[in-house]
């Protein structure tokens, strides 16, 4: 007698099915995951770990900006000489740029890397325990010295890069450097607020701790790429900035850039808590977070360098954060139109950073650390100027004079920028090098072109020359001009 299976028989199928398709997906996942490491050449948790520690170090720079109120009452001195602060940080930065990064080429970066993160802990403990504002100058300027960690790591991310991959890496790397610098205003009004602002130095000392012996053990070992003495590193790095006219360009470019952006953010915290809006540090941190919108631009930036868009999209980027600034002149009162202009000055100033990485990485491959550090270099000077010329000018010419100074800033670039246009005219539009790089490129390239003239005493014998009938088509032959 046959049973007939009932209702009861089938429910036990669906769950094999539901494991399958589980697995299936699973599979599918870490397939993509493998494929995409494949496709970048660099596995995908190594960037997630290089990118959080770039956005760790340089969240450093920038935890002081919306404490500057505070500060000003702890230390009893006017919130104009406590703006120094900020300029002091970005100084030691410069210094660090010059005279720390060069030795990523000369020196073992996993070794370089953990000592400087020692350094930077031992630094921000003493800031978070200072008696007096003397004291916190010091700290923070060695904080910022040492800071440069994520200036080394962008580098070693980008020589582990093949050639096709490499603007998406940088990008993927860039973007947890630009969110540790947008979401270091938040997470230090939020921890100032519940806290005081002494736990937020003490705080990122220890997350330096720990990230020092994360990357001591999870760093691949990176040979140095120059046998050069430490002062010639440093001369070649000088001498690079007069060799490739690029590197000086867009140095200057984003000094531009960056001077707007640090004129901006260093000011925009009176705004909020002034008599227009009255704020709270809490309500501070919360518009900061609108402004960490800028970093989903980082990937996109990347791929672009990769099409090889620079150009056009540097002159873009350029009228984007001069409309940003009109935009905020325009709605002083306005909380929306602030933080919308917000975001446009962080989406258009991490833009062209990533572009201006991307162009000076193909300069010279040996040498990435030390053109890395002439490029920020030349911009966070731009970037100190912009912080201390912006209090200065909203002090004496409130919101509106610091809205005009931040959209003049972009425009002198645009100008310089329609330069390189008529520099680079005639070159192809897929490229992403600029016109100087394209002239030196050009002007260094071997001269393959035109082949001299066959002398007569050495003429191929016409006899075994091949008849032109059986010679090769010239439409299939490589040019050597090309090849």
């Amino acid at each position: 007698m046959s049973v007939k299976p009932g209702p009861s028989a089938r429910p036990p199928a669906r769950p094999a099915t539901a494991r399958a398709e589980s697995a299936a997906g699973a599979a599918r996942a870490e397939g993509a995951a493998r494929a995409e490491g494949a496709a970048t050449g660099v596995p995908g948790w190594l960037v997630v770990l290089l990118a959080a520690a770039s956005g760790a170090t340089v969240a450093n720079l920038y935890y002081a900006q919306p404490l500057l109120a505070t500060l000003s009452r702890t230390f009893g001195i006017s919130v104009s000489a406590v703006g120094g602060l900020i300029t002091v940080t970005q100084i030691g930065y410069v210094i660090g740029m010059l005279f720390l990064v060069p030795l990523g080429d000369r020196l073992e970066k996993r070794n370089l890397i953990t000592a400087l993160l020692v350094v930077t802990t031992l630094a921000l403990t003493a800031a978070g325990l200072s008696t007096g504002f003397p004291m916190l100058l010091v700290a923070s300027l060695i904080a910022g010295s040492t800071s440069v960690v994520a200036q080394i790591v962008v580098p070693f991310a980008a020589s582990l890069a093949p050639d096709h991959a490499r603007g998406r890496v940088v990008g993927r790397v860039m973007s947890g450097l630009l969110t540790g610098i947008l979401l270091s205003r938040t997470v230090s009004s939020l921890v100032s607020d519940l806290a005081g602002w002494r736990v937020v130095f003490l705080g990122s000392a220890v997350l330096m701790a720990v990230l020092a012996v994360i990357l001591r053990f999870a760093l691949p070992r990176h040979a140095p790429t120059t046998a050069l003495p430490y002062h010639h590193v440093l001369r070649s790095t000088a001498a690079l900035v007069r060799r490739h006219p690029a590197l000086l360009r867009r140095g200057l470019y984003q000094s531009a850039m960056f001077a707007a952006f640090s004129a901006f953010w260093t000011t925009v915290s009176f705004v909020l808590t002034g008599p227009g809006f009255h704020y709270s540090q809490l309500g501070v941190g919360a518009f900061a977070l609108v402004g960490a919108a800028g970093a989903a631009i980082a990937p996109f930036a990347g791929r672009w360098a990769d099409r090889g868009l620079a150009r056009p999209l540097t002159g873009a980027a350029f009228g984007v954060v001069a409309l940003a600034f009109a935009v905020a002149g325009f709605g002083a009162h306005s909380v929306i139109l602030i933080g919308l202009a917000a975001i446009l000055v962080d989406m258009a100033v991490q833009t062209t950073l990533i572009l201006g990485q991307h162009t000076i990485y193909q300069l010279d491959p040996t040498a990435r650390a030390r053109l890395n550090s002439a490029f920020i270099a030349i911009f966070f000077i731009g970037g100190a100027i912009g912080s201390q010329l912006g209090s200065a000018v909203y002090h004496a010419a409130g919101w509106t004079g610091l809205t005009v100074l931040g959209a003049a800033l972009p425009l002198v670039a645009l100008l310089y920028w329609t330069t390189e246009l008529r520099r680079g005219h005639g070159r192809g539009r897929g490229t992403s090098a600029t016109g100087d790089e394209g002239a030196e490129r050009e002007a260094h390239a071997p001269e393959t072109a035109t082949a001299p003239a066959p002398d007569p005493a050495t003429a191929p014998d016409p006899a075994t020359t091949p008849d032109p009938a059986t010679a090769p088509d010239p439409a299939t032959t490589p040019d050597t001009a090309t090849a």
